[in-house]
């Protein structure tokens, strides 16, 4: 998969950065004590972060995929307020506070999106090539039914 040019081709305004090394890839997984996605992985090899229509991170930075995970993991606070965040990987955003995530337990290819005002986790997209041709040529919350 030619990320890259899948992207630009779905938004050619879309922002990428620069590919994420393995050593950057590593240290996310040693942060999360799991692999990433192998799509997902392959993507941040291609363009370590995707920003979209009005500045939105539609897809992380290895950098922030780490840091984001581990305070959601990690917060007692959150824990208190919302259901785990441990079956899920968060890889981006809308801009409004709901997030999109892998689901890593079990292990399946979707992408669901938490809805920070009520923990609600639904479904958005059958993976991340499906998330990013909804999500990319979109404007506003495409994934509310």
């Amino acid at each position: 998969m030619n990320w890259r040019e899948l992207i630009l081709g779905l938004l050619p305004q879309a922002e990428l950065g620069g590919p994420a090394d393995e050593a950057e890839l590593a240290a996310v997984e040693r942060a999360l004590g799991q692999p990433l996605p192998a799509g997902l992985a392959d993507l941040l090899r291609a363009c370590d972060g995707v920003v979209g229509r009005h500045g939105t991170d539609v897809v992380w930075s290895a950098g922030r995929i780490a840091r984001d995970n581990a305070e959601l993991r990690n917060s007692p606070e959150l824990a208190a307020l919302y259901m785990p965040f441990e079956p899920l990987l968060f890889f981006g955003d809308n801009g409004g506070g709901d997030r999109f995530a892998a689901v890593r337990i079990p292990p399946r290819p979707d992408v669901f999106v938490w809805d920070h005002e009520t923990d609600t986790r639904a479904w958005a997209a059958a993976g991340l090539e499906d998330y990013l041709r909804r999500t990319l040529p979109a404007s506003g919350d495409w994934y509310r039914h």
